[in-house]
């Protein structure tokens, strides 16, 4: 009887020191040597640090608001990704990218995959640089402005559209002589920038549009963070309010990898699966920093 207790305890004694190992993070060594001094086995095993995921900012476009990138939003988040749709103040271009700026600080932490679309486009491009943690720039049907650029230059260099014909002008408080809140007018709306949306759905998108300022419209742009970042483009080929044409100007001349896409100004809730693999896309291309 005496021996059998001294067995156990001696049992109960090594699955202590056991549990204390594996508690304290201590193990046994990985190789044993041989009477000549050489293991007799090694461990080829590595331990491998997997990429962070980015956080992703979508930005939208004028005349719209953060709840067209719903489904994007979804699809991501199932993903694991973390995602952030801020609210694209439109007062103005260099307004609006400071905000976003700011957001970016206070909002994010860690690496970040910065998406714009249409408008949102030329706010990503300026914002960005003043955020080191931006990796990569994902444009929607976006402006890409070069340096100089302003959105409504580049729509129309010749100024051969007459701007009463698309716009509804109203007066804001404390806007600088000459400057309006655009409206696109509700005739224009649903081809313009809802074609392939049905014809309810684009009927209310007009009647609860966010108006755009004239001044962010033509403001000019400043250093584009695209010299300094991979870019990446999704370029609707039925769109109707960016020509597509003109769209792959700005991506060639922003070196961005293009992806086309049979769709209209709004990919993002006509063709979300596309949107967000470009956007995965963006970042499994882009190396940790």
């Amino acid at each position: 009887m005496k021996a059998f207790r001294a067995r156990r305890l001696r049992t109960a004694s090594l699955l202590s020191l056991i549990g204390t190992l594996a508690l304290t993070g201590l193990s046994a060594p990985q190789a044993v040597g041989n009477a000549g001094g050489q293991p007799l086995a090694t461990s080829t095993a590595r331990s491998t640090v997997s990429k962070p995921k980015p956080t992703v900012v979508l930005v939208h476009g004028a005349w719209a608001d953060s709840s067209g990138w719903a489904k994007v939003t979804r699809e991501l988040q199932t993903k694991g990704y973390q995602v952030l749709a801020p609210p694209n103040p439109l007062r103005g271009l260099r307004e609006d990218s400071e905000y976003l700026a700011a957001f970016l600080r206070d909002r994010t932490t860690g690496p970040v995959v910065l998406v714009g679309h249409s408008y949102g486009g030329a706010v990503i491009t300026n914002a960005a640089r003043s955020d080191k943690d931006v990796e990569a720039l994902v444009y929607i049907n976006a402006f890409v402005p070069d340096e100089g650029d302003s959105v409504l230059g580049m729509l129309d260099p010749k100024h051969e559209v007459n701007p009463a014909d698309l716009f509804d002008f109203a007066q804001y408080p404390g806007a600088p002589a000459g400057d309006y809140d655009l409206y696109l007018k509700q005739s224009v709306f649903p081809d313009a920038i809802a074609n392939g949306i049905p014809e309810r759905d684009a009927a209310a998108m007009a009647a609860t549009q966010r108006p755009v300022t004239l001044s962010a419209l033509t403001d000019e742009s400043g250093v584009p963070a695209w010299k300094s970042l991979p870019s990446f483009y999704l370029l609707g080929t039925q769109d109707h309010i960016v020509p597509p044409a003109l769209q792959s100007t700005m991506a060639k001349n922003a070196g961005a990898k293009i992806t086309e896409v049979k769709a209209g100004h709004l990919p993002m809730v006509t063709n979300p699966h596309a949107v967000e693999a470009l956007i995965v896309k963006a970042d499994r291309s882009t190396p940790a920093k």
